[in-house]
């Protein structure tokens, strides 16, 4: 627990139920706290909001693997995406790592390097990791051992995908870039394609299969996802599971069914600065708009819940409390965290600080400890 201790005077203050306000927040060992009792801290000039909860991001792997054979340490490099999540006021990360066909940085093999790392680099790291495995689900004859492997590997959250070109292996032809993909793996782009018409072929056994493995998965007390619905029974068959955090829904009939059956929902917050879906889905500032959405996660850009709220905010779709509780209140109660996504006496100290005309991250705390620190504005703390 950290033994820094605080008292941030001077800025606005996002507090439950009273918005943007002036207050005072102190914190010590690592909560925050009602009384007066650390060191005073003027942040005059700057706005003090609830640091930002990822629920999925995997944009790590362009520090895992930057170029073919420059990372061999692999826990270096999930520190420096620590680094940068902290840059970007995320103080709590869901990493997603791939369990997949595709091979490479997304395969089977290199998710048995990755998540050791993951779990070496929490203790070094000031930001809090939690591992995420994005499974394939035609991966069948990977189902028996994988309850064993997410508990070995500290995993608590699964999430259920399926990327196969369906259409086009139906018809007998190749996927689009299946060569770049094949040769990125490192396999013949012939037995990339054989190997993809074979998971096609067996895909009447998943949805049994899928049955039986929730049901494990469930009994190890692993919370699921599905990602990418595009129907609403595509939602019902995993609520039916027990699978009840549904992923960047494609399509709105698949978001109001998780909505009407009480699952979450977690849209990509890159979609809503941009406006858009760039696969042509469902907006999510529409579903946003709609009140569809629970969480926003940062999918594979890290700057983007910030700014994905502030935008919201700027633009009126939603109050600034609102458009905020999105990337942390919201994010915190999906995955169960009740011990943070919002400034309240007992919490954990976890808070961004912006400058309000700038909107830069000028300092960034979790659990009380430093994780990034910036600018004149972070001279106030040194002082």
């Amino acid at each position: 627990m950290s033994a820094l201790a605080l008292d941030m005077t001077g800025a606005k203050v996002l507090l439950p139920g009273q918005g943007l306000v002036p207050a005072r927040l102190s914190f010590a060992e690592g909560r925050i706290v009602e009384e007066r009792g650390g060191r005073a801290v003027d942040l005059s000039g700057c706005l003090i909001l609830p640091g930002i909860v990822d629920l999925h991001g995997d944009g790590f792997e362009r520090h895992v693997a930057p170029r073919r054979g420059a990372m061999t340490d692999l826990e270096e490099g999930i520190a420096a995406a620590a680094a940068e999540l902290a840059a970007h006021g995320i103080t709590t990360a869901v990493m997603a790592q791939f369990h997949s066909w595709e091979g490479g940085l997304r395969g089977p093999e290199f998710a048995a390097r990755v998540m050791p790392a993951i779990a070496a680099a929490r203790a070094r790291v000031v930001p809090d990791l939690i591992p995420q495995l994005r499974f394939e689900t035609h991966l069948l004859d990977a189902y028996a051992d994988l309850p064993a492997q997410l508990a070995a590997w500290q995993v608590p959250y699964v999430v259920f995908n399926d990327h196969l070109p369906h259409s086009r292996l139906a018809e007998g032809r190749r996927p689009k870039q299946l060569t770049g993909q094949a040769l990125k793996a490192g396999r013949n782009p012939d037995r990339h394609f054989e190997l993809l018409l074979d998971l096609h072929a067996r895909g009447g056994d998943v949805p049994a299969a899928l049955d039986a493995l929730c049901a494990r998965l469930a009994a190890q007390g692993l919370r699921m996802g599905s990602h990418d619905d595009q129907t609403a029974e595509d939602r019902a068959a995993w609520r039916a599971r027990g699978v009840r955090i549904a992923e960047f829904p494609e399509t709105r009939a698949a978001a109001e069914a998780a909505r009407a059956g009480g699952d979450a929902i977690i849209l990509g917050a890159p979609n809503v600065v941009r406006g858009g879906s760039h696969k042509g889905n469902v907006s999510a500032l529409d579903l946003v708009t709609e009140g569809l959405c629970d969480a926003l996660a940062s999918d594979y850009h890290y700057p983007s819940p910030r700014r994905a709220a502030l935008r919201l905010a700027q633009t009126g779709v939603l109050s600034f409390e609102a458009a905020w509780d999105l990337v942390s209140t919201g994010p915190a109660r999906v995955l169960g965290l009740a011990d943070r996504g919002t400034l309240t006496t007992g919490k954990r100290a976890d808070f961004l600080v912006l400058e309000e005309q700038t909107q830069r991250v000028v300092a960034v705390f979790s659990g009380g400890q430093v994780a990034y620190m910036a600018g004149e504005m972070a001279a106030r703390f040194l002082v």
